[in-house]
């Protein structure tokens, strides 16, 4: 039975999400940006928090934990490598591990690029991966301390998940995204179509997020630096990819 997963828009362009086990009644909280809307949508449905799992470090994904551990004292955990500058972690991970939700296997996936530790939480069942500001809706988080070819790996580890994994990211960046995907790769045809969806999408007020990875492979340029055209649109043929990569950040810096 997958994981019921519910989409919490938080700050001005936050998303966190719950996913809740029926059988067992477990409920992880992935992020926390602000208390308040979490904690309504769990009052809305009734659920008690059991976990709570961060990505990284970042103010707009830790602050609210405070006030919502005052009303249901979860189990925090994050990633080992970044729990010097976490808030105090209850459980450490680390790429490979594995916890459960309910009877749902929780893996844990090293995503470094945007920050050095930062975590994706991947739940094969549920066909679900929370990335936050790793692989993003038609983009990539910024590399604030990791290295582009840091960031390539983390991405193509993601990437070679099964296509109909959903990506559940960190911020509604969607719409700015597609301003500049466009530019390196023009005559995607399935990225045309995928600007028009988010243009109705954002003009009914609907998130973006979540996405499914087929898609993201399919139009987000950040995954398809092995791509012919796009090569070739760059003047860098045959490059490596994570060279491509890297060129395709940081036009994206200067966009």
């Amino acid at each position: 039975m997958p994981l019921e997963i519910v989409t919490i828009p938080c700050l001005s362009d936050n998303y966190a999400f719950l996913a809740h086990d029926a059988a067992s009644g477990q409920t992880a909280l992935v992020d926390a940006p602000e208390p308040g809307p979490i904690l309504e949508a769990l009052d809305a449905r009734a659920w008690t928090l059991s976990h709570v799992l961060l990505t990284h470090h970042h103010w707009d994904h830790v602050d609210g934990l405070a006030g919502i551990l005052e009303k249901h004292p979860a189990k925090v955990i994050g990633a080992a490598a970044d729990a010097y500058r976490l808030p105090p972690l209850d459980q450490q991970v680390s790429e490979g591990d594995v916890f459960e939700i309910g009877s749902e296997p929780v893996q844990v996936m090293d995503v470094s690029g945007h920050t050095v530790g930062h975590i994706a939480f991947y739940m094969p069942q549920s066909h679900a991966v929370f990335t936050a500001d790793s692989l993003m809706a038609l983009g990539c988080g910024r590399l604030f301390e990791g290295t582009p070819a840091q960031m390539w790996e983390s991405l193509s580890k993601l990437a070679a998940l099964p296509d109909e994994t959903i990506v559940y990211s960190g911020h509604e960046y969607t719409q700015s995204n597609a301003k500049f995907a466009i530019t390196v790769d023009p005559d995607n045809p399935a990225l045309k179509q995928r600007i028009a969806d988010i243009e109705s999408a954002r003009a009914a007020g609907t998130p973006t997020v979540p996405s499914s990875l087929a898609l993201e492979k399919a139009t987000n340029p950040f995954l398809r630096a092995e791509n012919p055209e796009i090569q070739a649109h760059l003047s860098m043929e045959n490059a490596p990819a994570a060279d491509v990569f890297a060129e395709i950040r940081a036009r994206k810096d200067r966009f």
